[in-house]
């Protein structure tokens, strides 16, 4: 932290949202921010021209980099500043991606101003922040064991988000119907889920599928 101010990077790739939140930081004794960044990559390099104690990070940024990978890029680096993930996005996938690549914190977008700055000043201080909702979905994520569905099991949750019928998908992989339904129900046991479309939404939250 540089002295008792600090140097914020905002990564965004919508301008109102960043011009929303410089208006609110900016706003606050001590809090500088110093730059604007669009992609990841222009917050790569950013850091290393502004030298920002903590960067504000979007997940999703368009084309390139997104924001996790920006993050595991920076955590990676010596002395590295302290990312907050500040998005509109909370899947399990979503989290994990971003705790994983080193942020400090993750909020979410609809955060009151008042739990952005503190998130801010607190990140800086080496604690880390996590909205109220995601620290709960995490601390479940723990407790419960990971789910793990085969290379096969996988493939058919795929072509069911596809919108594939069974006997499409028994065509598609040259199976028969049977042997497609055996392995839904197989997933549908270790997802916990009663249907096609809450197979999927599962999937999808878990990051087993895209």
């Amino acid at each position: 932290m540089t002295g008792e101010r600090l140097r914020i990077l905002l990564v965004d790739d919508h301008p109102v949202v960043r011009a929303g939140m410089r208006a609110l930081l900016s706003s606050h004794e001590g809090l500088d921010v110093v730059a604007e960044a669009s992609s990841g990559e222009q917050a790569l390099e950013l850091v290393d021209s502004e030298r920002p104690d903590v960067v504000l990070m979007d997940l999703r940024l368009g084309e390139g980099m997104d924001g996790a990978q920006a993050t595991a890029a920076l955590s990676a680096r010596p002395d590295p500043p302290r990312v907050v993930v500040l998005t509109t996005y909370d899947t399990d996938a979503d989290i994990l991606r971003a705790v994983e690549a080193g942020a400090a914190g993750y909020l979410l977008k609809d955060s009151d101003p008042a739990v952005l700055v503190d998130a801010v000043w607190a990140a800086a201080r080496g604690e880390t922040v996590l909205n109220p909702d995601v620290a709960q979905r995490l601390f479940q994520r723990i407790r419960s064991p990971r789910v793990e569905l085969s290379s096969r099991e996988t493939e058919i949750v795929a072509l069911v988000a596809r919108g594939l019928s069974n006997r499409a998908i028994a065509k598609e992989l040259f199976v028969t119907e049977a042997t497609v339904k055996s392995h839904l129900v197989h997933v549908f046991s270790k997802l916990e889920v009663d249907s096609r479309t809450a197979a999927v939404a599962a999937a999808r939250e878990r990051g087993l599928i895209t």
